[in-house]
């Protein structure tokens, strides 16, 4: 197959680094397929042909797609998904994975996804949408700290704010209404005890197939401490999960919420991301995205022997009803997200980054680029979160040895990591309320 992937994310990188490891299982074991990525970034480099084209430019895209007569256009990031470029694919009549801009407000929209909650029947926590700061300091004094305000609109991962700080809610329910103008608005929920789970769910408008459960970390710090991130690492199995766990989302969760999104005319086709807190009330969605998360899928794509074009195409084309089972390695896999000096306040670019060679030469290990560039022929930070360092091993234990042997590898000057990450899950900490 010929495939171009949009999006220049480690995301991005983890499905071509998947794609570009099909083969054709000959004598020469020669990649499967033709893959380009726009606008990619070095890592992905290394396996795509990279073009310069906008990822949010529908029109760019979709003729990027139909000069290249790609057999399938992956989308990665959120902002093209709500922005039109799968329909704009779509309408250039090349097979899309991505969700119509209609139906990503899933992601866009907060207070879109509570209201299409509500009429699906699906757990969640109960909510106020605010468009004014009296509003808000109504909602949070009705539910009491910890307090959660998320921004409305996407916010990179970053629109989030759980505090006991009842001014610090306040400041960024402010700030995010004042961002947004007269369209502002704010959700203020419940805090969810318990921990929390993601799971990736892949989508055809009818048929929903989920992929195996992860955890991430949000916090910046080790123990949980510090603002919220866009991810600091993330691992799979769930071992301490309920059994029957993901059947329970999929039967009361995503496949409810694809059936509703269908009734109102915009079927979902693509990735639902739904965020769970395992609460002692039982299962609750925190939030859902239309796109894989980072850094799970990172991990989770570690783990999946299926090959992943099939999966994908078969959802583009309407056909997931027609898949075989998917089938999984019973490896353990963590990924660790080293994150530029200032992350994620204010992060420095352009520091240099070595040691990658290294860390991929360790067994088990390989590396994902998420924020670089060349410059001077050499590699640079460019962002935030700029590598993550994927590990695997047959148990936990020796997952977390591999990611955190290959981030020692790692030379990026003022970088820091987590250095806990699945670790209460290695020693069975984790409890389920």
């Amino acid at each position: 197959m010929k495939i171009l992937v949009v999006g220049n994310g480690a995301r991005e990188h983890a499905i071509v680094h998947s794609l570009a490891a099909e083969t054709g299982g000959g004598p020469q074991d020669a990649p499967l397929h033709e893959l380009h990525a726009a606008p990619g970034n070095p890592g992905i480099a290394r396996q795509a042909v990279l073009h310069r084209v906008d990822a949010e430019d529908g029109a760019a895209v979709a003729a990027l797609a139909t000069a290249l007569g790609v057999d399938l256009v992956v989308v990665g990031p959120e902002a093209p998904l709500v922005a039109g470029v799968a329909d704009a694919v779509r309408a250039a009549g090349v097979p899309v994975f991505g969700p119509s801009a209609e139906a990503a407000r899933l992601e866009g929209s907060k207070a879109f996804a509570k209201e299409v909650m509500a009429q699906a029947g699906v757990p969640t926590a109960m909510a106020h949408v605010c468009t004014t700061t009296d509003e808000v300091a109504a909602a949070l004094d009705a539910f009491g700290p910890p307090h959660v305000v998320k921004d409305d609109g996407l916010a990179a991962g970053k629109g989030v704010v759980v505090t006991s700080d009842r001014d610090a809610a306040l400041d960024h329910a402010a700030a995010a209404l004042e961002a947004r103008g007269a369209d502002g608005r704010v959700v203020v929920e419940e805090f969810l005890d318990g921990p929390e789970v993601s799971l990736f769910c892949i989508c055809d408008g009818t048929t929903v197939v989920p992929l195996v459960a992860a955890q991430d970390f949000k916090r910046v710090g080790d123990d949980d401490a510090g603002p919220n991130t866009g991810g600091m690492g993330a691992y799979t199995p769930l071992e301490w999960a309920p059994a029957g766990l993901v059947g329970e989302v999929v039967d009361r969760i995503a496949q409810p919420t694809v059936d509703e999104m269908a009734r109102r005319g915009t079927p979902f086709s693509g990735v639902l991301y739904v965020g769970l807190a395992l609460t002692s009330r039982g299962t609750r969605v925190v939030e859902f995205n239309v796109r894989f998360g980072d850094p799970e899928i990172q991990a989770v794509l570690a783990r999946l022997r299926t090959p992943l074009s099939g999966v994908l195409l078969a959802a583009a084309r309407g056909e997931l009803s027609d898949l075989p089972p998917l089938h999984w390695s019973d490896d353990a896999v963590v990924n660790v997200v080293v994150a530029s000096q200032g992350y994620p306040a204010s992060p420095r670019r352009g520091d240099p980054v070595t040691g990658i060679e290294a860390a991929e030469a360790l067994d088990g290990v390989h590396v994902l680029h998420a924020g670089t560039a060349e410059s001077d022929g050499g590699l640079v930070s460019a962002g935030g979160r700029v590598l993550s360092v994927v590990g695997r091993g047959a148990d936990l234990a020796a997952a977390r040895a591999a990611s955190y042997a290959g981030v020692a590898e790692i030379h990026l000057p003022g970088s820091h990591h987590r250095s806990d990450i699945a670790l209460a899950a290695e020693r069975g900490e984790v409890q389920v309320p």
